[in-house]
């Protein structure tokens, strides 16, 4: 545990160092598009934040390799080579698109070219465990489709929640950190060595994801584009493909006693495409969504809109920091249910537990117009919307000068429509008659004949 910590925190904090950097490269080479439609934030943003995550990925990998149990894998596998042949495309078609636009189908055909490289480097699925009857090998043909599949769908699902700050980071942070347990469970707990590569990879996910948020998170300084989003998508499809169809059930089996109990405690090991699905739950809904939606009204399945899971919790109400807050909650709820379930004999308490959390989920996200407001004693260590005071009185006491003003000029209205019949009651016949001519524009000289005579 020790080494996965030390390679999380050097490639958190060479992330975290290279984000300045390459956000004045990103303003000065023009990576800082005007503000669409469809964007949330108000200021032109700078893109190009890959390319800080992409050093973490780097500087990550380079410290497992100096290390002493985590330096055999580089030697043992070929996952880690087939994995920086995949990032290093789908990096450079991400930095192509954020510095100058690539179409859709081009993204595309780039991410199974990836992906495909990949493949031929070793990561594919062999085999799909079925439960009750073992592991069902695939053929070469077949495994190399699912494998482009799941990587372009991780890939576009976690491209699609790159809307909000903070939004894809976090989550990609939340779902490593239960796929880093999984792995590391069945590679520490149960000697499958194949879970090994899945655990190194996540750890570094993790690591560049906390060292890039601190500078992405609401508002947010620079945003990791897509040169960020699809890599982080690649790790973990990688992660998943990685240890799906590698690991035997026969060595649970053997460890726990009988296959009933090995099905009940580890079930994401027979299915394990299950868990990578869990951990993206939301992103892919939201995917599957939008090609439903974009589809149905006749459009292009990439063709960006507003209608996103996160967008419409900012049309019901939500603030902005709120939406990211919701969406963590959930994701975490479903990631980590998901592990716990495959690592517990109590299954009715987890299911319980999570039944217990989606009632106080839902009650959060119906709740958007809830402000809630800070004891006195720690209001001077929150920010100012959670305050009550000062702010409040200022506003109620403006409101009340306002209210005094309109009524102090309502009242001198009145007094001088009273004190106007008074005053005409003084004047003469005369007068009278020379202001009703003033009144409607005649001169008192008389008709115009008259006065140019």
């Amino acid at each position: 545990m020790r080494e996965y910590l030390l390679v999380m925190f050097v490639s958190a904090a060479v992330t975290y160092l290279l984000v300045s950097p390459v956000r004045k490269f990103a303003i000065a080479a023009g990576a800082m598009p005007a503000v669409r439609a469809r964007d949330v934030h108000r200021e032109p943003t700078p893109r190009l934040g890959g390319i800080a995550m992409f050093g973490g990925l780097l500087a990550g990998l380079l410290a497992a390799s100096q290390l002493t149990n985590l330096g055999r894998l580089f030697v043992q596998s070929a996952d880690i080579k087939a994995l920086l042949s995949g990032a290093g495309i789908m990096f450079v078609l991400g930095v192509l698109d954020d510095k100058w636009g690539v179409d859709a189908l081009v993204k595309l055909g780039g991410q199974m070219i990836a992906a495909g490289v990949m493949v031929w480097q070793g990561i594919t699925v062999i085999a799909i465990p079925v439960p009750g009857y073992g592991s069902v090998p695939v053929t070469p043909t077949q495994g190399m489709l699912i494998s482009v599949v799941l990587v372009v769908v991780m890939v576009n699902a976690v491209n699609f929640i790159d809307g909000l700050d903070g939004l894809a980071a976090g989550m990609v942070c939340i779902a490593a950190m239960a796929f880093f347990l999984y792995s590391y469970r069945l590679w520490l707990g149960y000697g499958i060595n194949d879970a090994a590569p899945a655990a190194l990879f996540t750890a570094v996910l993790i690591g560049m994801c906390l060292g890039f948020l601190p500078h992405n998170l609401h508002p947010a300084r620079i945003f990791m584009g897509d040169s960020g989003s699809m890599m982080l998508g690649l790790m973990l499809a990688v992660a998943a493909i990685s240890i799906t169809g590698r690991v035997d059930p026969d060595l649970i089996t053997e460890q726990v006693g009988s296959q009933t109990t090995a099905v009940h405690a580890l079930v994401p090991i027979y299915i394990p495409l299950l868990l990578p699905l869990t951990v993206i739950a939301l992103p892919l809904a939201d995917l599957l969504l939008a090609v439903v939606r974009r589809t149905w009204a006749g459009k292009s399945p990439f063709a960006a809109d507003k209608q996103h899971l996160h967008h419409r919790l900012l049309e019901v109400g939500h603030s902005h920091s709120r939406a990211v807050l919701i969406m963590y909650f959930w994701a975490a709820l479903i990631a980590f249910g998901t592990v716990a379930v495959s690592i517990t004999h109590t299954g009715r308490a987890v299911v319980l537990t999570m039944a217990g959390l989606c009632l106080v989920g839902l009650a959060v996200l119906l709740m958007p117009r809830f402000k809630p407001r800070a004891p006195r004693a720690v209001q001077s260590f929150v920010p100012p919307r959670y305050r009550d005071g000062e702010p409040g009185r200022a506003a109620e006491s403006a409101g009340s000068v306002a209210s005094a003003e309109r009524g102090q000029d309502a009242e001198d209205a009145q007094n001088a429509e009273d004190a106007e019949p008074a005053a005409m009651a003084e004047l003469s016949a005369e007068d009278k008659a020379l202001l009703g001519r003033l009144g409607t524009g005649a001169t008192a000289a008389g008709p115009r004949g008259e006065r140019r005579s």
